[in-house]
């Protein structure tokens, strides 16, 4: 019976850990300040996908480069395929262009693994 507490006890700190570090890992992530600088790579949401019934499609598009960035939020978008226009930048978020290789990641793994046998 001993035992059987003790593995309960263990499986417990093991989860209150990996949950830990999976927060820690995802907070470190997060893109909370929308503060925009010429030169960087946006996407632009779409709001007119909503009114269509498709499920799979992603509402944002771009990749768009920020040619200027006025007061109050607006910003000059350009792309490579026609002119530049303006946006709301509460309609923007940043581009990524790929995931960029983390320790922090590889020892979530380790310890998802470890925590599942």
């Amino acid at each position: 019976m001993n035992a059987l507490d003790e593995l309960r006890n263990e499986s417990y700190t093991n989860s209150f850990i990996y949950k830990d570090k999976t927060k820690r890992w995802h907070d470190a992530r997060l893109k909370g300040s929308k503060e925009f600088e010429e030169g960087q790579k946006v996407l632009l949401y779409n709001s007119r996908l909503k009114l269509f019934r498709v499920k799979l499609r992603t509402r944002w598009t771009g990749p768009f480069t920020i040619k200027h960035v006025f007061t109050y939020g607006v910003i000059e978008l350009w792309s490579k395929d026609g002119p530049s226009f303006k946006a709301n930048g509460h309609q923007v978020k940043r581009y990524e262009e790929g995931m960029q290789e983390d320790e922090g990641l590889e020892e979530l793994l380790y310890l998802e693994e470890s925590a599942e046998t």
